[in-house]
């Protein structure tokens, strides 16, 4: 089947094009000025101290759990309503991974699910070194009910907003750190804004910044103040642990720089979007996204859930028959402990229950800053006529 009309993709102008071109004619292609410029643009706007751009969200997750202390035997908790990579991080460092249940109405990380679980977790001395609140669609999670449950319990907080820049939670932009010890975008062709692939590690702490410097680039410095031994010259370096090849380049931080730039409009329309889908289907027998009152989402995904007992097909038929109209719908998330790889660590398909039920009925439709009004009424039409058998 074609698809007309895709869930997301990325909107490049000719701005981003010749400002690419520009790098290409320069003399630097991987690691130049352009990379620093960006991490500064980044962690200046989010009002963050530092910012350590990378390959990948994934890449970016990964180096910020072990800059973080995290370690084999250790412990990760995140939310199942996720892209694997939220818990991978914390198997690539050999740590225990778990998951906290989600929220019924923001479909993030339940903090009463939360504190009931480190309750449970202190009594049984198998509490969480790190926990991944991860902002699912670009809504915030309760941070400020997450940093003092850290503060209890004493875990440390990495926020995935891969979702969620240009977000807010109360008076900060997501990506300040104000609530954890890092925050981690993703910069893939779908979210807000793109490098291609990438990603970036926000800190306020100054320790874990130099970590990350050093885990990005396979745990090399040059810097003669880390050094162990005397320095040889000019030339010398030193590995100091056995870091990645995680290093992002000028190409894609030129691009990110760009589309930066744009930041502001593509949040505006996308909320307009959302504000549009909101009245066009408030009639139809699906669950909208529900915002907090303390967040602002640039909604990097629109979400609807069936209300299946009010309607003749499956959640699976509906899907099918979206697909088959063109209309690129997708499916935000399989709950993670369901994948093989979690199966064989010891997870059952029904550790969440809430995540379980969503995902019974949650279905992603297109959203994304050139999607026109036109193809938004197309999409209403086809849901409707998915739904009501019009």
């Amino acid at each position: 089947m074609s698809i007309r009309i895709p869930y997301g993709r990325q909107d490049i102008c000719q701005r981003d094009i010749d400002t690419v071109i520009d790098i290409l004619r320069s003399d630097w292609l991987t690691q130049g000025p352009f990379i620093e410029k960006f991490e500064t643009t980044i962690a200046g706007f989010c009002g963050a101290k530092h910012a350590v751009a990378v390959s990948s969200g994934t890449a970016a997750l990964h180096i910020a759990c072990a800059a973080m202390g995290l370690k084999k035997g250790g412990r990760l908790w995140t939310s199942p309503n996720t892209f694997v990579a939220s818990s991978n991080c914390g198997l690539y460092c050999g740590a225990e991974v778990d998951f906290v249940d989600i929220d019924p109405r923001t479909y993030n990380m339940s903090h009463e699910a939360l504190e009931e679980k480190l309750r449970a977790a202190k009594k049984s001395g198998r509490l969480p070194d790190i926990v991944v609140p991860v902002h699912f669609a670009g809504q915030s999670c309760l941070m400020d009910r997450i940093k003092q449950m850290s503060v209890e319990y004493g875990f440390k907080v990495l926020e995935d907003a891969a979702h969620a820049i240009g977000g807010r939670y109360k008076d900060s932009f997501t990506g300040s750190c104000k609530y954890s010890e890092a925050v981690v975008f993703s910069f893939h062709p779908v979210k807000l804004i793109t490098t291609g692939e990438g990603g970036m590690i926000l800190t306020n702490d100054t320790a874990v910044y130099e970590k990350l410097l050093r885990f990005r680039t396979i745990g090399i410095t040059r810097d003669s103040r880390h050094f162990k031994g005397p320095s040889h010259g000019p030339w010398y370096y030193e590995q100091l642990e056995l870091g990645y090849h995680y290093r992002i380049t000028d190409i894609q931080a030129a691009l990110g720089i760009s589309q930066f730039e744009r930041l502001p409009e593509f949040v505006e329309r996308r909320r307009f979007l959302a504000a549009r889908y909101n009245k066009l289907l408030a009639s139809l027998p699906v669950t909208l996204p529900w915002q907090h009152p303390d967040t602002c989402s640039p909604f990097h995904l629109y979400v609807i859930r069936l209300k299946l007992d009010k309607i003749r097909k499956t959640h699976r038929a509906v899907f099918e028959q979206l697909r088959s109209d063109g209309i690129g719908v997708n499916l935000h998330y399989i709950p993670v402990y369901k994948q093989p790889v979690y199966k064989q660590l010891g997870f059952n398909d029904h550790c969440c229950p809430e995540a379980e039920k969503y995902y019974s009925e949650a279905i992603t439709i297109p959203l994304y800053y050139g999607l026109s009004e036109k193809d938004q009424d197309c999409v209403v039409g086809s849901l409707r006529h998915a739904l009501l058998d019009e």
